[in-house]
């Protein structure tokens, strides 16, 4: 007990002492008694709510995921959606993905939205994210909640807030929650007095409604048809986008599609990955050795809540290639224009949206079809408030960002990677038609619009000293910034949390035109590109690289890769 910090112990006590239940008291003294590492981590601070929501290990304490904390976000929330929208009658969208305990936690937040009077359209059963966003919108609800941490370990948990346009909650609503949540300083002040009279379940056949919408995305239905018996693997990886992506692909008309049984139903502990993220190959090893039994032309996976997807396709030499979310990224913008173009469909008032962080190349793939691109901070959020500020004015085609995440249309208002999974598979089909591999198409995009090959690098630092390590290296990096990397001078510096452009040659300075973030990037004099950020949802700072390099023939693709690689596996080894 004398080891532990007497604030830590303030905090705690004031749980063993309140209105929760038993074993949550039982767990907390037995962190006293047993943990008091742990105990420090878990009350701390509060749990906080940032500008997309919570993420957080599950457990006891204020800075930890439980009904306590979910809770008292959602009374923040929920007085804020009164004062918003005064007299009026309020509506809000709740679902979850498969994790451990998700639905506790969603209906924990449904019931406290009714106790407040506000009125819950539930799903019924577990649903992914993209299908939360749409619902918002077509149920004219002012706000939704998705219960997910996405692809974060099974541990974790998070809740996701949304407002009214299907997008997650940007500025000013974003702030002002924040501001509403930390006044809910005690669960105390949480309305539990639910009422049930106030919940509206969305049954299965909403399903229907939201994969219309999907199937009108299709661009080549010609093209499907003839290639339908394609062999298509797909794995939600133990998530919630088991039933929707096969579903989104036979509405398309795809017919040979062949889910990863060890992976096809929900587990919130995710038993056969280490991680349940399509980025990371490990957790695709199953999609992989059933895409060679089943002779597959294109393997798919999604995240737990499905809103990223992966693909992987199989390469010149038969063997299966997962592509980076830049790639998939690349090929659907490509294609989106193309057929746009062929179509007569492009008049000047169409638009593209790119993340800071994502290659740079789709941006001059949209300058190469004249239509014009924005460039916003990481996170969906963001392109969807572009959306949203253009509706009735511009048509958006597409666009994403390099944590594999696509939005096509936009009846979804996140990165939604049910409609991606589909279009991913017309894509192949498509060039599939004319006697195309994915890396033929690719190629000939790198010989138009130049060769990029990007990559990344997460460093975790955990707990309470973690986070002050990250703000430590992000403070060196702005009052020591690098003049050179591996002997290459630094051009550019692009600060994103003061809003500033550094030449770095004549020291002048200009006016960056985005929200700020603490973000920094580094141009080099070589054409290359770094960006260092911190998560805003997990315990790391990560590294982007991108470099390029001009493709003057198709055939030449490998070489040019591999020395685009070794350039990155240069300056990754600068940063690790």
């Amino acid at each position: 007990m004398s080891e532990i910090d007497p604030k830590i112990m303030v905090r705690a006590q004031a749980w063993l002492e309140g209105n929760v239940d038993e074993n949550t008291k039982k767990a907390i003294q037995k962190l006293i008694n047993e943990n008091p590492t742990e105990l420090v981590d878990s009350f701390y601070q509060d749990l906080e709510f940032g500008t997309g929501g919570l993420r957080g290990l599950m457990g006891v304490g204020t800075n930890r995921m439980n009904i306590y904390t979910v809770g008292m976000a959602t009374q923040g929330l929920a007085n804020y959606l009164h004062q918003c929208f005064p007299k009026q009658e309020i509506s809000v969208a709740i679902t979850h993905d498969s994790r451990n305990n998700n639905s506790l936690f969603a209906k924990t937040t449904a019931d406290v939205l009714t106790a407040n009077g506000i009125k819950v359209y539930y799903f019924r059963e577990m649903r992914p994210t993209p299908m939360l966003s749409f619902a918002v919108r077509h149920f004219g609800c002012k706000s939704g909640v998705m219960i997910t941490a996405s692809h974060n370990p099974k541990e974790y948990n998070g809740y996701k807030a949304y407002w009214e346009d299907g997008a997650q909650v940007v500025a000013p609503h974003d702030k002002n929650i924040i501001a509403e949540v930390k006044k809910i300083t005690s669960f105390d002040l949480v309305n539990w007095n639910k009422n049930d009279d106030l919940i509206e379940y969305i049954e299965a056949d909403f399903d229907q409604i939201y994969l219309d919408q999907v199937k009108g995305l299709s661009l080549e239905p010609e093209a499907i048809q003839a290639q339908k018996d394609m062999s298509i693997v797909f794995s939600p990886i133990h998530g919630a986008s088991g039933k929707m992506v096969p579903a989104a692909l036979q509405t398309f008309g795809f017919e040979n599609i062949h889910v990863v049984k060890e992976q096809a139903e929900p587990d919130g502990n995710f038993p056969t990955v280490i991680y349940p993220n399509p980025e990371e190959a490990e957790a695709l090893s199953m999609s992989i050795e059933l895409g060679k039994k089943v002779n597959a032309d294109l393997i798919l996976a999604c995240d737990p809540d499905g809103d990223r997807y992966a693909a992987v396709v199989p390469n010149e030499s038969g063997e299966f290639e997962l592509l980076n979310g830049n790639q998939t990224g690349t090929l659907l913008s490509y294609y989106l224009l193309s057929k746009w173009k062929e179509a007569g469909k492009l008049d000047g008032h169409q638009f593209m949206v790119n993340t800071i962080v994502t290659t740079e190349l789709i941006n001059r793939i949209a300058e190469g079809f004249d239509v014009q691109c924005f460039n916003v901070l990481t996170g969906f959020k963001n392109i969807a408030a572009i959306i949203r500020d253009l509706e009735g004015k511009e048509k958006f085609i597409g666009g994403g960002e390099e944590s594999y995440g696509y939005l096509v249309g936009d009846f979804v208002r996140d990165k939604d990677g049910v409609s991606a999974c589909a279009m991913v598979a017309e894509v192949v089909a498509y060039y599939k038609t004319q006697g195309k591999s994915v890396f033929d198409v690719l190629a000939e995009i790198y010989h138009q619009f130049g060769f990029y090959k990007e990559s990344l690098i997460s460093i975790t630092k955990k707990g309470k000293d973690g986070a002050e390590q990250i703000q430590a290296l992000m403070m060196d990096f702005r009052q020591n910034p690098p003049k050179s990397m591996n002997g290459i001078p630094v051009e550019k510096i692009v600060d994103v949390k003061e809003g500033t452009i550094l030449n770095v040659k004549t020291g002048e300075k200009e006016s960056l035109g985005l929200e700020r973030s603490n973000v920094m990037q580094f141009y080099l004099a070589d054409g290359s590109k770094i960006s260092a950020r911190p998560s805003g949802t997990e315990p790391k700072i990560k590294y982007y690289f991108s470099v390029h390099a001009p493709l003057e023939n198709v055939g030449d693709y490998r070489k040019v890769e591999g020395e685009l690689i070794k350039r990155l596996e240069d300056l990754k080894r600068y940063f690790s």
